[in-house]
């Protein structure tokens, strides 16, 4: 600092006190949960409870630990995004791999078919007879068969493998190797950065999904996390309403339901919160890919 200008310093002073607003807004939500998820439902009714638990409770988790539904939601969910990435991450990057090859057949074919799916839909009501049409309804695969293939990420798959220099594909094909065999022991493990980005992306994708849920499934043993937690806000919202025409007992129930709520929210995030530092070595390379060229 002291070996900078005035404009510099301020400059830089100001551009501190910025980004740590940044980061108070983007944490203080989380953490106003977290500390209402270890509070005690009652004496949260009385307000003021921000930066740290009054009365501090570990019921609220009790309480979401020992909820069946949430716990079969909790297992939907994880199995979705395991098996959804990892198809997701297989066949995409298949596709990617032969479609960033030059000789491949009907290339061009395939490039416009992929890029009009990138910018329109049959709607709603179509891709819902579709899905009835194959009996996906009501079923585990209606969450990982229309998830398993985006264009989007063959394209940023395919700048990746692009990169990988010929004459090591060609050394392969002399040695003997077919192009499944060179995709899976030379083009996959040279393309971490990019897996790992895109597998983030996915598994962000089907940790958060609910509309899939909300509409093509009605059992229960079906539901997700996100669909749950859905369920237990609105819950809460009708119970609170009647808070000024019941009774304490119905009032008490009403906070302890918000504070509930905050467990669950709580308790969802955390699994995909501590993916991201696993994954963060290759995050940022694999989200400038394709962008600087030698």
């Amino acid at each position: 600092m002291k070996n900078l200008k005035l404009g510099e310093r301020i400059f830089t002073v100001v551009n501190s006190f910025v980004m740590l607003l940044v980061i108070f807004a983007c944490l203080f939500p989380y953490w106003f949960s977290l500390v209402g998820s270890f509070n005690d439902g009652v004496d949260y009714m009385r307000s003021g409870v921000i930066f740290w638990p009054r009365v501090f409770s570990l019921n609220n988790y009790r309480v979401v630990f020992t909820d069946k539904q949430l716990i079969q939601s909790f297992k939907i969910t994880v199995m979705r995004t395991i098996i959804g990435t990892i198809c997701h991450i297989f066949v995409t990057s298949m596709f990617a791999y032969a479609y960033s090859r030059r000789y491949l057949m009907f290339r061009k074919f395939y490039a416009w078919v992929g890029l009009i799916t990138m910018y329109f839909g049959g709607g709603m009501i179509p891709y819902y007879l579709l899905l009835r049409n194959l009996n996906l309804l009501n079923n585990f695969l209606v969450y990982i068969i229309p998830t398993l293939f985006s264009f989007w990420n063959v394209i940023i798959f395919q700048s990746f493998f692009r990169e990988i220099p010929d004459s090591m594909i060609e050394s392969a094909k002399i040695d003997g190797a077919n192009e499944f065999f060179i995709f899976l022991r030379l083009v996959l493990p040279v393309s971490l950065p990019v897996l790992a980005a895109i597998a983030l992306f996915t598994a962000v994708g089907h940790w958060n999904a609910f509309m899939d849920s909300q509409l093509y499934t009605t059992s229960v043993d079906l539901m997700t996390l996100q669909v749950y937690l859905s369920k237990m806000i609105l819950s809460a919202n009708v119970v609170a309403n009647l808070q000024g025409q019941a009774t304490a007992e119905v009032a008490r129930r009403a906070t302890n339901i918000r504070t509930i709520q905050m467990a669950v929210m709580v308790t969802t995030s955390l699994p995909i919160l501590f993916l991201y530092p696993f994954l963060q070595q290759y995050f940022v390379k694999g989200l400038t890919i394709g962008s600087i060229k030698g």
